[in-house]
């Protein structure tokens, strides 16, 4: 993973190890904002690849930050995880429903806090390398950014989930996905889905594009046949 984070936390003692945490392999770039107007004007000069968003702040509380970004056009699909000591399921699930990718309480784990960093660049680098993207065989045609697939000429409906499942296993180039990697890609750490969910589409998905287009390795997980 590699990429610009914007960490919003006003401990500096907690900042500076999180900074510390993320930035030790190198790959990262940490920058700490103790105040939501500092954070604001930081984002409208550049935005980050990530935010680390945490709700007590002296100024504004981080979930009106949260509401502000995601109002913006450039940052509604800015991958945000909240960082708070409010472990309520209400402050949560608010922070969820307004557009927060993940939700970690305090105290946590530093590794816990890199593995969904982690997980949330990874997400949002294969949505960029490939939201634009059309790929075609001579079996299946699929544009993403037009939500169109179509099997042998014959156009077919994906649900939004159905077809960020299939481009994901596209977008590997032939290589085998595990049910958690396709997990973390489709919903992100922050979900409750469970693996059998992965199961469910898949099925789903042979059934609408035919069975041979998504093989099964038993133990393993999932792989799209690609086509000449």
């Amino acid at each position: 993973m590699s990429g610009l984070v914007f960490l919003v936390e006003d401990d500096v003692d907690i900042a500076a190890l999180v900074r510390r945490h993320l930035e030790r392999s190198g790959e990262l770039r940490v920058l700490c904002f103790g105040r939501g107007d500092e954070f604001l004007a930081a984002c409208e000069t550049r935005l980050p690849d990530l935010v680390i968003l945490d709700l007590n702040l002296p100024d504004v509380d981080g979930l009106t930050l949260c509401r502000e970004l995601r109002g913006w056009d450039a940052s509604k699909t800015l991958p945000i995880l909240m960082l708070t000591a409010r472990a309520g399921e209400g402050d949560r699930v608010t922070g969820l429903d307004l557009g927060a990718d993940d939700y970690l309480t305090k105290p946590f784990s530093l590794r816990e806090l890199g593995a969904r960093v982690g997980a949330l660049l990874r997400r949002v680098g294969w949505e960029r390398g490939t939201t634009e993207g059309v790929y075609e065989d001579a079996t299946i045609t699929v544009d993403r950014s037009r939500h169109l697939v179509q099997v042998s000429g014959r156009e077919v409906h994906l649900t939004r989930r159905e077809l960020d499942v299939l481009w994901y296993l596209i977008s590997l180039g032939g290589r085998l996905a595990t049910r958690e990697q396709i997990l973390d890609a489709v919903w992100g750490l922050a979900t409750t889905v469970e693996e059998r969910t992965v199961d469910a589409h898949i099925r789903t998905l042979r059934r609408k594009l035919g069975a041979d287009l998504i093989e099964t390795h038993i133990g393993s997980g999932y792989r799209f046949r690609r086509e000449p």
